[in-house]
């Protein structure tokens, strides 16, 4: 009798020894964002990023706490906060956080943090870039193809590599439709105003329309908001980024590339609950569903059986490497 009630004794302790730690493993999930510049509902980029975050929140009850920086100052500022606070993980979204990351984490050793198009190279960090390239071939295959002008656009926000590796993709996409299809390119600016100025986005679009094109992709935050406007008032068509935005102008808004950061900010938090995060560079394709092209109720009339194949064609021709999509960022040059 006493050997049982012994044995239960160190059975108890045991579970309740299990128990503990799982609840500290609990307590250690306190997510964070910290946005890039244009704010968390800029119906691009820094939305599909909220958007993953509340889905966790609606699955696991955790919630999670952001921050919307104004200036470039505030991105070291936020992180160190929230590190100090003891949020983990903490997702930083866009390349121009690298050096408060690379800072940051440093400092903190014991946190895990998550960078958003760029790559740190520290045990603390997880690294997630996309192959913008690939989804935006895709959508340059359909704009060719949708286009009765022969004429397409692209409108890009800051004009760095990152922007540039879409439009060569968009590039790629619209010639290997239609080889004699002219594209025209705009970049919005060269600071990070450029991915809050609707007002600019609408002018470089109008001047890309008033030159014959009536397909029109942007890859530029809040600031395509304004070319998508443009094209629609124009009865032409427009191309959405990173967030489906077929519902901002709808029939107007031809497909939109989906960037995936909703998926991968998703999955941080998850893996960090499961206790399976892991630092390293995570980059997503088509193969890894991290881009890809929108269909939805507001699009449909306009994407055609035709059209659709050619795109899952295409797509599996990219995934089998059947299909090279020239990365930008890759020599700074495009074909």
């Amino acid at each position: 009798m006493m050997v049982r009630t012994a044995l239960q004794s160190l059975l108890f302790g045991a579970g309740l020894t299990a128990l503990v730690a799982a609840s500290a493993l609990a307590a250690d999930v306190k997510p964070a964002i910290v946005y890039d510049l244009g704010g968390k509902f800029d119906k691009s980029f820094n939305e599909g990023v909220l958007h993953g975050a509340e889905r966790f929140k609606q699955e696991t009850g955790i919630d999670f706490r952001d921050f919307e920086i104004t200036n470039d100052a505030q991105r070291e500022q936020a992180l160190r906060r929230f590190a100090r606070d003891g949020f983990n993980p903490i997702v930083a979204v866009g390349f121009s956080q690298e050096s408060a990351v690379e800072k940051v984490a440093a400092e903190f050793p014991n946190s895990k943090f998550a960078i958003i198009d760029s790559v740190v190279k520290l045990p603390n960090v997880q690294s997630i870039v996309f192959k913008e390239q690939e989804g935006s071939f895709i959508v340059g295959l359909l704009a060719a193809k949708a286009s009765k002008t022969g004429k397409v656009g692209f409108v890009g926000g800051m004009d760095i590599p990152l922007i540039r590796r879409f439009a060569c993709g968009y590039v790629q996409g619209v010639k290997y439709a239609n080889p004699q299809a002219e594209v025209f390119q705009n970049m919005t600016g060269t600071t990070g105003d450029a991915w809050k100025d609707p007002v600019k986005g609408g002018e470089l679009a109008k001047s890309q329309i008033d030159r014959g094109a009536d397909v029109v992709y942007h890859a530029a935050g809040g600031t395509g908001v304004g070319v998508l406007r443009a094209a629609a008032d124009a009865g032409k068509l427009g191309i959405g980024v990173d967030s489906d935005q077929d519902g901002l102008f709808p029939g107007k808004v031809l497909t939109s590339m989906l960037k995936r950061v909703d998926n991968a900010t998703y999955k941080t938090f998850m893996d960090a609950k499961a206790g399976t995060w892991a630092p390293g560079i995570q980059a997503l394709g088509l193969k890894e569903n991290g881009v890809g092209y929108s269909e939805d109720e507001y699009n449909k009339a306009l994407i055609s059986a035709d059209m659709k194949a050619a795109a899952s064609a295409a797509s599996a021709d990219i995934i089998s490497g059947k299909i090279e999509v020239h990365d930008y960022m890759a020599d700074s040059k495009c074909p």
